[in-house]
């Protein structure tokens, strides 16, 4: 079993950090991912948003090892997620359908308000990799381990795309706000004239 961990800081308030996580997918920085579908999604009595989620996704693990395994070029992975407003809490929980009976990821992701930096979120992730019934059992799980700490970078980076983006969207919609406003003001300002 291998375990890894990491923390990051992203520099936006969590509103806007938990908005760009649910837009993460698809992302061309992080193009594993080639599907999401929505199982179920409920609100639960405190308010909570209840997902569960299959994510479809292709592994880039080398053609040796993917043989050895029987990995097949496409493979899923289940993710139950729940968002706290009150909170402020995204946790996020994954874990692989496919082969699990060689192989077990589970991850888990909780975004939170940093704790002393303001406007600041604090993205906890740590993921757990156990293989089973295979030789070189260590070597794959350190690979796998490896894999997953480079495919968290390019989707922190994936998720400063998708917040400058709904930053830029938050902007136009204030523009074509704006200028709604100013029309209607014009249109009320001739028809004062009248």
């Amino acid at each position: 079993m291998k375990i890894w961990s990491s923390e990051h800081v992203f520099n936006h308030p969590w509103e806007t950090v938990a908005q760009a996580a649910w837009r993460k997918y698809p992302n061309p920085l992080n193009p594993s991912v080639i599907g999401v579908d929505v199982l179920d999604r409920k609100v639960d009595h405190h308010g909570k948003l209840i997902s569960h989620r299959v994510l479809t996704t292709t592994w880039g693990m080398p053609s040796w090892a993917a043989l050895l395994i029987g990995l097949h070029p496409v493979t899923y992975a289940s993710e139950h997620s729940v968002v706290d407003p009150k909170r402020k809490s995204f946790e996020l929980k994954s874990s692989n359908v496919s082969l699990q009976n060689f192989i077990s990821i589970d991850e888990k992701l909780v975004y939170s308000p940093h704790p002393t930096i303001k406007d600041a979120t604090l993205l906890k992730q740590e993921a757990v990799v156990t293989v089973r019934g295979l030789s070189l059992a260590n070597r794959l799980e350190q690979m796998v381990t490896n894999a997953i700490s480079s495919k968290a970078s390019a989707g922190r980076e994936g998720l400063e795309m998708i917040i400058e983006k709904i930053n830029d969207e938050m902007k136009e919609f204030a523009s074509t706000a704006k200028k709604g406003l100013e029309e209607m003001k014009n249109s009320v300002d001739v028809l004062d004239f009248e």
